[in-house]
This record gives structure tokens, sequence and C-alpha cells, in this order.
């Protein structure tokens, strides 16, 4: 019989999903490990494995998903079925629109949307028969408000959000045991800034309070054992939401003006250093990206979401709504 929560994580092998590894790991969880960096998937392995855990490497990108539907097959014929499905992997191009290609837009598009495609279905041609399970679709307040030099990522995360709701209601429709949650996130301190494919003159950065990815990896399992529709983490999150709920010209007006200096560091950026838009970077990158000095350990909004205080986090709302206006 099995003892052990099975778990799935995209993105597995560096930055926020490895922090989503780390915390699984914690509870013992075997997990299946799919990235297509092999150094840092044989490293979250390891992490594992010194929990108690067992894990299962799948190197392959999200992109193709026979691959994907592949590696579930290995993954329950490892461990049983798995309880839950976090689609966590990403890709970006930090651009403005004019230096865009054609084919930078369909790459960030088919691993960030269609990755979370391609992985929930995936977990729900298993956990349909079983009328059970979790799938977690790892969002950002970039899902509601789009903004400068992102506009590739900002549009993945905005199509994930509309077939979240398809699902949503679809699930509902069919009376399904199955439950799913999006996670919306803000600007973290991890791998990405220094991986992804940048066009910008100076280093690219998180744009605003920047938090560690353990906050939102924390968030992460506490959405795979709630029941919660959606959960935004952070401050910036919700203000970005509501506000831009409220008033998106305003949004507009001041994105325009802040949105391209708060995006870059000081230091200029290498036109020629290598980034993982069609391969991985080799090495094992671990979690956090150079901005530790920067970051929160500790959201107060979401404690407050998570120890259902909701007249608290619906008068935030209505603060970041006035904030956002001004």
């Amino acid at each position: 019989m099995k003892t052990k929560k099975v778990v799935v994580v995209t993105g597995a092998s560096a930055g926020l999903g490895r922090a989503i590894v780390r915390e699984f790991a914690k509870q013992g969880a075997n997990i299946g490990l799919i990235a297509r960096g092999l150094e840092g998937l044989e490293g979250a392995k390891r992490e594992v494995e010194a929990c108690g855990g067992r894990a299962l490497i799948c190197p392959l990108d999200v992109a193709n998903a026979d691959a994907v539907d592949k590696a579930a097959d290995e993954i329950e014929a490892t461990f049983g079925p798995i309880d839950v499905w976090v689609n966590n992997a990403m890709n970006s191009v930090f651009s403005p629109i004019s230096e865009m290609k054609p084919e930078e837009y369909k790459r960030v598009t088919e691993v960030t949307y269609l990755g979370q495609v391609y992985g929930a279905l995936a977990a729900l041609k298993r956990m349909r028969p079983r009328n059970r399970g979790s799938i977690i679709f790892v969002g950002s307040a970039l899902a509601y408000r789009g903004i400068p030099l992102q506009s590739a990522y900002c549009g993945s995360k905005h199509a994930i959000q509309g077939f979240y709701d398809s699902l949503r209601a679809e699930l509902l429709h069919e009376k399904s045991g199955i439950h799913t949650c999006m996670v919306q996130l803000p600007a973290m301190n991890t791998t990405q800034f220094g991986f992804v494919r940048s066009k910008l003159p100076k280093k690219p950065k998180p744009m605003g309070t920047i938090y560690e990815p353990e906050v939102a990896a924390r968030a992460i399992v506490y959405a795979s054992e709630s029941d919660h529709r959606e959960l935004y983490v952070g401050w910036p999150t919700v203000e970005a939401i509501v506000g831009n709920k409220i008033a998106p010209s305003i949004g507009d007006w001041e994105l325009a003006r802040s949105g391209y200096k708060g995006q870059m560091t000081n230091e200029p950026e290498d036109p020629t250093r290598p980034d993982n838009l069609w391969e991985p970077l080799p090495g094992d990158h671990g979690a956090h990206g150079p901005f530790t000095s920067q970051s929160w350990s500790f959201s107060p909004q979401f404690w407050l979401s998570k120890n259902k205080a909701p007249i608290t986090a619906f008068a935030l709302a209505l603060v970041a709504g006035v904030l956002w206006g001004k």
C-alpha cells in the first residue's frame, strides 16, 4: 500500500521549481522531477533523498506533449498514482516588443503556457479515473497585469489564467473530485534573471518588492492541500491585480514611467551571455538568484490569507486599489 505522497514538479531543476521540490521533500514525498537540465535534476534528486523520499529524474522539454505524458507513465509505474502535479516550468525573453522575433514568442508560449496545458492534460488523464488529485498552476501578478519588456511571458501567463478558468468550470460541471488552484506570485529572487534571454542594455532584475522562492514554494504546497480556487502571494500581487481591475489606465501610465528602469540593475548586460531559451544552461544552480539582500523571506499578506482572515484580506485589497489609483 502506498504511504507516501507522489508529487510531480515541472521546472524542477532550478529557481522556484527547486524550492518547490525542497518543500515537498520535507514531507518525505516521492517526487517526479521534470526539467531539461540534468545536473540540476541530479542535485534536486539528492536533496529529496536526503529528506527520506525517492526521486525520479525525467529530463525533458515540457513543450513536448508526448514526452510529458510518457514521463507521467514512468512516474506512476515507479511510485504509484500521482497525488499532486505542479505546473511550474517557464521561459522568458526580456525585450521591447519591437526587438522580439516570432520564433521567440512561439518558444516562450510553448514552454510557459502550453507546458502547463500539457502537464494538466497528463495529470487529468490519470486523475480522472480515480476522481482525486491536485493540480497546481503557477501563475503571477502578470497573469492579470502585463508589464513592458516581458510581453511574451505576460501573454503566456494571461493564457494560463484563461485555460484555468475553463478547466475549473468543466471540472465543476463534471462534479469532479480533482482539486485545482492557481497561485499568483510576486517578483522573486530566482535563477531566471541570469538564465533567460535578455536584449536589455543592463542586467535584468525583479521589479518591485522581491521575495525569496521559499515564500512561493510554501504557498504552493499549501495550495495543494487546501480548497482554495486561487491564491495571491505578496502584497504587490494584490496591489497589481486589484489595482488593475479598478484603474488599468493608471497602471499603463505608471509602468510606462517606471517599468523600464525598474527591471534593470545598474550593471551592463553582456550581449554574448548564453541563455536557456532553446537549451538548458549547464550546472546545478539551485533555487536563488543574486538578490538575496533585497528579498523578503516572509509574506504577511499570505499569512493572513492562509490563516482565514478574509475581512483583513478584503480591506487590504481595497487599499491596494486606492494606492494603485494615486
